[in-house]
């Protein structure tokens, strides 16, 4: 049976600031955030199943990415933990998110990568994320470069 690879595209608005950072980006400013998920798996092969011949069904990927992280990450505000005013943002606004990591584009595709991981259902394998922070700008993360040896 072949092993076939189903991408499905979301986009959600987000804005952050890089802690330290020794350029403009150190300032709160947004994104338009334009992420590719693409999963790895076999065709359903039952008949009779209303999903054979499917990897997933689109909708069900969609389901699983909004719920766990673009309905959450949608509009938020991205510090992190340790940036000053932190607290006084987080405490002031909705919807900020205090990480224990930077918020760089590296960073949020590998916190992406690693929800998706453990919700994603087992017959399926997160194969890649490719997240868009400018139309012209990306970084990927793919699942065979992050394979314990």
């Amino acid at each position: 049976m072949s092993i076939i690879r189903v991408t499905k595209e979301f986009r959600f608005e987000g804005a952050h600031a890089l802690t330290d950072y020794d350029g403009k980006c150190r300032f709160i400013h947004g994104h338009s955030y334009r992420m590719f998920v693409t999963l790895r798996g076999k065709p359903v092969e039952k008949q009779g199943d209303p999903k054979s011949g499917m990897v997933i069904d689109f909708s069900q990927l969609k389901d699983i990415v909004n719920q766990h992280i673009t309905d959450i990450y949608d509009h938020a505000l991205l510090l992190r933990e340790d940036a000053v005013l932190a607290d006084e943002i987080a405490s002031a606004y909705c919807n900020v998110f205090k990480t224990p990591f930077q918020p760089t584009c590296e960073n949020l595709a590998i916190h992406f990568a690693g929800i998706l991981q453990r919700e994603l259902p087992g017959h399926l394998e997160l194969y890649s994320i490719k997240l868009y922070e400018t139309a012209t700008s990306y970084v990927e993360w793919v699942a065979q470069d992050n394979m314990q040896k």
